[in-house]
């Protein structure tokens, strides 16, 4: 048997890729998390994390635990609110980043809102620092944005690399300034590239500032130049460069920002809901290199 306290660990693990973080999210002790992981790994018999005192890390099988393991919660999950959906009612108001809506995120609200057909769900999209200042005045019920990382306001989800994003056959030269892409202020993508280079007195010229993502990643594929964006998130089509000329980005935390009205239901069924799938909002998959010159 595969007990949910087990599996909700494991995937809270995996979601944050660290015991401390996992147990502080889900108010227990780092040690009842790892044992609930060892327990996993025992009944399983597989090996699901490599981890050392600097980093964790999922094996092959772990990976493919997430999907069992999310499933069955989610299962758990759909079972309970099916038979208390007769008492959710009522009005969200949430806020999301342009590039959480572009990836799985659409699919959870779908079967939020067929399991609740009495909520009404108004969705705004837009860069998050646009969107957490919507919040502070009270506009949103809650929001699922990004932040930069050092800490702050907000339930975490998980955390991910920026890095630098471009089209398959994109080729540096090294002869020219950087061409870059990047969303207008006061995007965090945009504030991380632009002190990136500045701190590595990289030369660069601006190629691209869009509003939104999609112009973003409609100006990569055209082949413009290349833009800051978040590891797990990366469009089908684009890659992530690698070229020791680049400077390392920021590492971004993805959170949602909890108001009073999200903290009884109807909202609060909807938080749990992302917090519980966040892993099957990115594309779990390993971001092939483009080439450089």
């Amino acid at each position: 048997m595969l007990d949910p306290a087990w599996l909700r660990s494991f995937v809270t693990v995996a979601r944050t890729l660290s015991f401390t973080q996992a147990a502080a999210l889900l108010g227990t002790r780092q040690s009842t998390v790892s044992e609930h992981v060892r327990k996993l790994e025992a009944v399983s018999g597989v090996r699901l994390f490599v981890r050392d005192t600097h980093m964790v890390a999922l094996t092959s099988d772990g990976e493919a635990m997430i999907g069992f393991a999310t499933s069955i919660l989610d299962t758990q999950d759909r079972a309970l609110r099916h038979f208390a959906r007769g008492d959710l009612e009522g009005r969200i108001r949430l806020g999301v980043s342009e590039d959480i809506v572009l990836a799985g995120l659409p699919l959870l609200l779908r079967r939020f809102t067929a399991e609740h057909p009495k909520v009404v769900l108004e969705l705004t999209v837009g860069l998050s620092e646009i969107l957490r200042d919507r919040f502070a005045r009270g506009e949103l019920d809650f929001a699922f944005l990004k932040r930069r990382g050092g800490g702050g306001a907000g339930e975490g989800v998980w955390r991910d690399p920026l890095v630098w994003m471009a089209a398959p056959d994109f080729r540096l030269d090294r002869d020219q300034p950087l061409p870059l892409i990047v969303l207008a202020p006061p995007a965090i993508t945009r504030m991380s590239a632009l002190e990136a280079l500045e701190r590595a007195g990289r030369p660069w010229r601006l190629m691209c500032t869009s509003e939104s993502q999609s112009g973003i990643h409609a100006a990569v594929a055209a082949g413009l130049g290349v833009a800051p964006h978040a590891r797990s998130l990366l469009p089908e089509g684009l890659v992530e460069l690698r070229d020791d000329r680049l400077p390392p980005l920021d590492e971004v935390e993805f959170v949602i920002l909890v108001g009073q009205p999200a903290r009884r239901d109807p909202a609060r069924a909807l938080v749990e809901m992302i917090k519980t799938n966040g892993s099957l909002l990115r594309r779990r998959r390993n971001p092939a290199a483009a080439a450089t010159a």
